[in-house]
Formats: structure tokens, C-alpha cells, sequence
């Protein structure tokens, strides 16, 4: 596949940590590939580091384009815009769980374990609001809307997927 090593799961991790949208399908795509050629978690281990730092940075760009998008709203409305109105607050909230997780795991020793009843509750909340988007769809909107929309993804994820592996090659490791 593409001429990734089967013996060593470092390329294919870094392609699945940057060309994979979602981090439950980057799992699941690098202990395949574990799977596949015996690799033990190399490649998991890999993509999910990958996959995280990348969601990481959610935070200081969120960050940047809320203050951006009040400056540019002060300006057009010539007066003063709230940080608060434009502010995404669930950065707050991840970086509290991770936090609390984070210390209550290495300094309080709290095993792990201890954290799983959230971790399904989390996944159900997300399963609920992705069907809540999904009954929420407009399927007759969505056919007039045409292929343009679908199109536009399809691109997206092709130059996702060209970018991730020139940078590889950029970089030695692909």
C-alpha cells in the first residue's frame, strides 16, 4: 500500500495520524495495520501521538481565529465586540479534562480504570449528537444542494492525503 514498510509501522502511522479525520478511525486503521504485519502497537503507538498533537492544536488556533473574528467584527461594526461572544468555550472544557485527568492519573496515582464510565459517556453524548445532526438533515436540501458539496470533501480529503505524504518524503520517512 503506497510502498509503506511492513516491518516498521512509523510511515504508516504518520500518514494515518495527519489523512485520517477522526481519532477513532485513526485507531482503528493503525492496530489493523499492527495487526496485519505483527507489529505489536508500533504503528498505533505512532498515529495516535500523531493524531493527538494534531488535535492539540485545536486549542492555540481556535484561540487565534476568535481573536481575529473580534477584531474584524469591531471594525465593521465600529464599536466594541465581546471576546466572550466569539470565545469557543469547549476549548475550556478539554482543557480542563485533560487536566484533571492528567493530575489525578500521575500525581494522585487514580488508576486509569477510574475514568472509563466518563469515557463511555462521552460516547454516547457524541453518538447522540451525531444522530441529532444527522435527523436534523435536510435530505431534500442536501439533494438540491448537488455533488458540489460532496465534491468539495472528496478534494479536501485528496490534497489531506497528497500533503501528509509529500511532507513524509520531505521528511525521510516515506
Amino acid at each position: 500500500m503506497l510502498g509503506f514498510s511492513t516491518t516498521d509501522g512509523g510511515a504508516f502511522g504518520v500518514f494515518a495520524g495527519t489523512a485520517i479525520n477522526d481519532t477513532s478511525s485513526v485507531t482503528a486503521a493503525a492496530a489493523t495495520w499492527d495487526s496485519m504485519y505483527h507489529l505489536g502497537t508500533a504503528t498505533l503507538d505512532k498515529a495516535v501521538t500523531v493524531k493527538l498533537t494534531r488535535t492539540l492544536a485545536i486549542i492555540p488556533i481556535t484561540l487565534v481565529l476568535a481573536f481575529w473574528r473580534t477584531r474584524k467584527e469591531e471594525e465593521a461594526e465600529g464599536g466594541k465586540v465581546s471576546f466572550k461572544q466569539v470565545f469557543p468555550f469547549f476549548i475550556l472544557f478539554f482543557i480542563l479534562a485533560s487536566v484533571i485527568t492528567t493530575v489525578m492519573t500521575s500525581f494522585f496515582h487514580v488508576p486509569i480504570e477510574f475514568f472509563t464510565p466518563l469515557k463511555e459517556l462521552s460516547k454516547f453524548f457524541i453518538v447522540f449528537a451525531m444522530a441529532a445532526i444527522g435527523l436534523n438533515t435536510n435530505i431534500i436540501k442536501l439533494v438540491k444542494t448537488g455533488v458540489k458539496p460532496i465534491f468539495l470533501g472528496l478534494c479536501c480529503w485528496i490534497g489531506i492525503t497528497f500533503v501528509s505524504l509529500i511532507m513524509q518524503h520531505f521528511l525521510g520517512i516515506w
